[in-house]
């Protein structure tokens, strides 16, 4: 009786190392296990892999498409995910959920072919989980190809007509209570939903500002940069356009900042006084991008800012972004909820409190899936302490600006009108006249900005008046 020799088996071949994609899922474990933001790990990442030689300007433009887009639609992949999978999604292991989320957003969210993105997926996965689960990825990627996003949603996504606010939901990725939220601070109805959360979904352009009497807009307008829409400071940057590349920036006479921002800042420092307009507060400074603005306004005018941060670190920031600064200003490390300055020392204070964030879920991603609603909670003390303080440092005739950037309702005039009955003796500005130009400002007296409208974060502004 013969025997066949078997053949010894062929060793594996060793996974194939992908920069762009191992980078991307390094930044998405560093977002997941250590609650960092993807605009601070990316940078860090991408200037190592290019020192190493190991990407150029073309990969790290897909690297950031890749986290910020997987980020963007996490919950619309997760839905996909869950109905490719027999288990569920807190049962699989959130490296591979990292992993499938990234494949899906090549196959669901990129013109990447289905082949490349399938194998390139598979690729990372045996790389960073190994064989065993690699398998499963591959399995799970191929189903999810199987269909493209607008025949996934269909199938994952409730009928408008049974859930309207789920619907909204999982087809444009955020989670059911901001997509109530939101339709809430909107008025009610539909009309313009869908333009917000698109909006939310859309990566922005960067946009700088030139602070007067350090800069101009002139100095900024290079290669395909245009003006602002509505800040006579405000430049827009070329899609992936290096504001460090500009000197004005590098120098700190130029930053970068939104534009509903700088017309917050510009809306306090043209309110209308009662008296004199010498000394400036920013009762909120921290990390200094509105204190900058105010301190170069208020230098033009001989007045001085004061710029208060509680956080020694983040006061650390604004005095580096006030150096330069041709007139008068100090920065202090203070609590504004327990300030040092005596009541009614100033003409003008902005308090632009800390809040949910959720007026700029298009510049960090990740935080719509951070966030719960009991944060809100959390937050609502601070503010009506920082607002009430800010109203016993102005002197009477002076103004209050309280901004935040949510439009979440209890976090806007919810306070304003909780702290106005408090602490009597205010009266409100209409803020619309002092943003010429800019059209959906509401019925007023305060304003609400909007990515889908203005094309700038969601901020908020109510302006208060000191009357006694």
């Amino acid at each position: 009786m013969s025997t066949r020799t078997r053949r010894p088996a062929r060793p594996a071949r060793p996974p194939r190392k992908d920069p762009v994609r191992l980078l991307a899922f390094e930044a998405l474990r560093a977002v997941d296990e250590r609650d960092a933001y993807a605009n601070l790990v990316l940078p860090p990442l991408l200037r190592t892999a290019r020192e190493r030689g190991e990407l150029d300007g073309r990969d790290a433009a897909l690297a950031t498409e890749l986290v910020y887009g997987t980020l963007r639609r996490q919950g619309t992949y997760d839905a996909v995910v869950a109905a490719c999978v027999d288990r569920p999604l807190r049962e699989v292991d959130p490296p591979v959920l990292d992993v499938l989320a990234l494949g899906a957003h090549q196959l669901l969210g990129t013109r990447i072919p289905t082949h490349a993105a399938v194998s390139a997926t598979v690729e990372l996965a045996r790389l960073v989980l190994g064989d065993g689960r690699a398998r499963f990825v591959n399995a799970v990627l191929r189903r999810i190809a199987a269909e493209d996003l607008e025949g996934w949603l269909d199938r994952v996504a409730p009928p408008y007509e049974e859930d309207p606010e789920e619907h909204l939901a999982v087809r444009h990725a955020h989670p059911r209570w901001i997509v109530s939220a939101l339709w809430d601070a909107l008025g009610g109805g539909s009309a313009g939903m869908e333009e917000l959360l698109e909006a939310d979904n859309e990566r922005p352009r960067v946009t700088l500002v030139a602070r007067p009497g350090r800069s101009t807009p002139g100095e900024l307008l290079t290669g395909d940069a245009e003006p602002g829409r509505w800040s006579p400071y405000a430049v827009r940057l070329a899609e992936g356009g290096e504001p460090g590349a500009l000197d004005a920036v590098r120098d700190g006479r130029a930053g970068v900042q939104d534009e509903g921002s700088q017309l917050v800042a510009l809306a306090l420092a043209n309110a209308p006084l009662d008296g004199p307009d010498r000394r400036w507060l920013d009762g909120c400074a921290g990390p200094g991008g509105k204190a900058g603005l105010l301190a170069a306004l208020a230098a033009e005018r001989g007045a001085s800012l004061t710029a208060a941060e509680k956080q020694h670190h983040r006061a650390r920031l604004v005095a580096r972004t006030l150096a330069g600064n041709p007139g008068p200003y100090q920065v202090v490390a203070a609590d504004g909820t327990r300030p040092p300055w005596r009541p009614g020392t100033f003409d003008r204070v902005l308090v632009d409190v800390p809040c949910s964030g959720l007026g700029a879920l298009r510049r960090r991603p990740e935080a719509r899936w951070r966030r719960r609603p009991e944060d809100l909670e959390a937050f609502a003390p601070l503010q009506r302490g920082l607002l009430t303080e800010a109203l016993r440092a102005v002197r009477p005739g002076g103004v209050v600006g309280y901004a935040t950037c949510s439009p979440h309702l209890a976090e806007t005039r919810a306070v304003v009108d909780d702290v106005r009955r408090r602490v009597p003796g205010t009266e409100p500005v209409d803020a619309r006249p002092l943003l010429p130009g800019v059209p959906h400002l509401g019925d007023g007296p305060d304003v609400q900005l909007w990515p889908h409208l203005h094309g700038t974060d969601a901020m908020y502004l109510a302006l208060l008046r000191r009357t006694e």
